[in-house]
Order: structure tokens, then sequence, then C-alpha cells
């Protein structure tokens, strides 16, 4: 899957949680643990380990969940 498509996904998905109650990057990182293929994974965990360029807060922390 394209980088550009994974960082748009994960902004838009940190942006839903992060309007809600509780601790948003969590939520981002859980929803993405439970709703993406490995391999979306991957290429989010790829697209950090590179910088992360375009990832919102919540969306890169998230990502740093994720990958911890």
């Amino acid at each position: 899957m394209d980088t550009t498509k994974l960082v748009t996904m994960a902004n838009q998905i940190a942006g839903f949680f992060a309007a809600q109650r509780g601790d948003a990057a969590a939520d981002t990182a859980d929803h993405i643990a439970k709703n993406w293929d490995p391999r979306m994974r991957a290429g989010l965990a790829d697209h950090l380990a590179a910088g992360g360029a375009g990832l919102d807060p919540v969306a890169r922390r998230a990502a740093e969940i994720l990958a911890a």
C-alpha cells in the first residue's frame, strides 16, 4: 500500500479518536492493530522509522506504541 495513503488513514483515525474521550494515541494504536493488515502496519512502522513525515502527533504516537 502507498505510504501516503497509510499516513492519511492513520491521521484520519487519530483525528476521530482525538475528538473522543480517552487516550487518543492508545485508541488509535488499538484500532490499527485490530483492523489493519500486517503489511499495512509494517508500512506504517517503516515510515515511522524513516522519520514519519506527515503523521500528526496522535498518529505518530500511535505508530510509536505499535512499534514498541
